[in-house]
């Protein structure tokens, strides 16, 4: 199996996303992973004499972080992210993951890749690790800040399979975001979308709260994407701000710096609980091709574990499970 990684993008790029890449062919020979980006600067990281299972694509552009995403993928053809999904449209590998600028994943992926034959809006997930030990997939968390009842449908058709073909679920528990719990409840969009959650193909166990999230009330959470992304930087910023109060705290007396060193283990414990490297990365649902997106902050692990979830998901050939899903008649009606 071939996989592009964008290797410039990234807060710890190009070295982490080789590193990951070679810790990732360690762990399954099989896999071959093409290094998109900067040649020289992938060369640094890289033994001198390149492993099997490692190839190199060299390009001479970067899309920052800050660089607007439409004219970004336009105008910067040699970027790396941009190489490494036109790799995939010309077969030539067969999924793609970048920890580089959302949007222009995104863009790249529509204007390039396109969208799967009856899919609306693509959704993009985020996997929140949750107090269960267990983690919930947010579909949309930013890909499409307006929506209808029918994308939600098909976010939590994809979501799903995803879940159960990937991630190992049995039966996913898919959640509809709402203010209560109530079939009733909620805006024009929640309450049209309940019904048609409700008669779908999926494990609907109704309206979901965003208290209940980190309890682990579902395994699949399914929103627009405005509400999806203030949710995901809100949980974000709650936790960074406990880690460091927690930090603050621990390390302000003596008798508070014994007290955390006999709790070390068990505060290395909760926080491997909430470290998203463990997943590494999620998808664009809803695309031609498989195009995984990595955390900004990923290190070599979590890019490594981010390859081996795109690897699983072409080998379990997700996409083709949610085009014969959606083809049925009962999502035709929908529409």
């Amino acid at each position: 199996m071939r996989i592009a990684l964008d290797v410039m993008g990234g807060d710890h790029a190009p070295q982490s996303n080789v590193e990951g890449a070679l810790q990732a062919i360690k762990e399954d020979p099989l896999l071959t992973v093409v290094l998109v980006g900067n040649e020289q600067a992938i060369r640094a990281h890289l033994p001198a004499e390149i492993p099997a299972g490692i190839e190199i694509r060299g390009t001479t552009e970067v899309i920052e972080a800050e660089d607007e995403p439409v004219k970004a993928v336009r105008r910067k053809k040699d970027a790396s992210l941009v190489v490494a999904v036109n790799l995939a449209k010309e077969q030539q590998v067969e999924t793609v993951i970048s920890a580089g600028n959302t949007g222009a994943l995104m863009t790249a992926g529509l204007l390039i890749a396109g969208r799967m034959p009856g899919i609306e809006r693509p959704a993009l997930v985020a996997l929140i690790p949750t107090l269960s030990g267990k983690i919930t997939l947010a579909l949309d968390v930013g890909a499409n800040m307006d929506a209808k009842p029918v994308h939600l449908l098909q976010y939590a058709v994809m979501g799903s399979l995803y879940a159960e073909k990937v991630l190992g679920f049995e039966q996913a528990r898919v959640g509809l975001l709402n203010v209560g719990t109530e079939a009733a409840k909620g805006n024009e969009l929640s309450k049209a979308t309940f019904p048609l959650l409700s008669k779908a193909n999926v494990n609907f166990i109704g309206n979901v709260e965003a208290r209940d999230l980190m309890q682990g009330a579902c395994d699949v959470l399914v929103c627009d994407g405005f509400v999806g992304n203030v949710l995901l930087k809100a949980a974000e910023g709650v936790a960074t701000s406990i880690f460091s109060r927690l930090k603050k705290e621990l390390t302000s007396g003596l008798l508070n710096k014994m007290a955390a060193l006999i709790l070390k283990p068990s505060l290395y414990r909760f926080k491997n609980t909430l470290d998203y490297a463990e997943y590494g990365g999620a998808p664009l649902l809803g695309l031609r091709y498989p195009i995984f997106k990595a955390h900004g902050s990923s290190d070599a692990r979590a890019i490594k574990n981010a390859i081996l979830a795109a690897a699983r998901f072409v080998k379990q050939d997700v996409n083709s499970y949610i085009q014969q899903e959606l083809n049925k008649e009962i999502y035709r009606e929908s529409e």
